[in-house]
């Protein structure tokens, strides 16, 4: 991600990363969409793929988030996803991509009754998820963060920390930080919900919280703009006890596994020759979101 996200793109990543997008308001559209698209082709894997080299575009499904998929100021496709399915599908043999933007929680939705091929908008790939899609295996990780007062004064890494030191804590609407916080044994009736990042970085700037929760990748990126505050180093938080990890990807049809393979093998080939990040980079990511875990891992839970 160059620059932050603003608010002229939607509610910067708030839904993308619920735990629960796609699943409540648009669930049983999402489920009913999954078995109106089975064919007789589902056993061979479908035929999108073939079609989709026939006619030489693949429309992609966008949320209109920075910096995972969303149109710019020159009214240009880009972000993480959409710049890697440009080089994924040209060399599967469909030469453009065409953006079809709707709000994130009609993505799944959208997709199974066919207004668009594949969802490429960095989605967290979860259980719920994976019940009504499949994935591509992640093109990246990752850990949460967060930001705090420069100098981090009372000393916050993780949500353990932030219940232990009865600190005032923040995050965004619908941010799975707020599950996050709540495993922890924070009251989540104490939680400050702000819009977005920017907001939370206000909210640490002002004194009305000590600690806002995000990923790592958008917290260090909007402190760049501040002196009065810092990003912590990421980590992992803890569900059920374990240290937890999350992975976006691609999502298809259910009946379309030969799309995501031939996706997949081009995934893993730029990911082992260092491509992948090359092209994440401008948009922010790091080595530390570079991943090996396998959707599989990922829908299990």
């Amino acid at each position: 991600m160059a620059p932050p996200r603003t608010n002229d793109v939607g509610n910067p990543g708030a839904t993308r990363r619920s735990l629960l997008a796609g699943v409540t308001a648009f669930g049983a559209l999402g489920a009913a969409g999954c078995s109106r698209v089975a064919t007789a082709s589902s056993a061979h894997g479908g035929d999108l793929l073939n079609r989709l080299k026939a006619q030489g575009v693949v429309r992609l499904g966008i949320a209109g988030e920075i910096p995972f998929g969303y149109i710019d100021k020159n009214g240009e496709l880009t972000g993480e996803a959409p710049e890697l399915a440009k080089v994924v599908f040209k060399r599967l043999g469909v030469d453009r991509v065409q953006p079809v933007p709707t709000e994130f929680g009609s993505l799944i939705p959208g997709l199974n009754s066919q207004q668009f091929d594949v969802v490429s908008a960095g989605m967290y790939i979860n259980q719920e998820r994976c019940e009504q899609v499949i994935f591509s295996d992640p093109d990246y990780q990752m850990l949460d963060s967060f930001i705090v007062r420069a100098g981090n004064p009372k000393d916050l890494h993780d949500y353990r920390d932030i219940v232990a030191k009865k600190a005032r804590f923040a995050t965004g609407t619908g941010y799975a930080e707020i599950q996050y916080a709540v495993e922890a044994g924070y009251r989540q009736s104490d939680i400050l919900i702000v819009p977005d990042q920017v907001a939370g970085m206000n909210a640490v700037e002002a004194g009305r919280v000590d600690a806002f929760a995000g990923t790592a990748l958008t917290t260090r990126e909007v402190v760049r703009s501040s002196r009065k505050t810092e990003a912590t180093k990421p980590f992992a938080p803890l569900v059920k006890g374990r240290p937890h990890v999350d992975g976006g990807g691609f999502a298809f049809r259910s009946a379309e596994t030969a799309l995501r393979d031939a996706f997949n093998a081009e995934l893993k080939r730029m990911k082992e020759n260092g491509e992948l990040l090359r092209i994440l980079r401008p948009f922010g990511f790091t080595p530390a979101e570079m991943t090996d875990m396998t959707a599989k891992e990922l829908c299990a839970g």
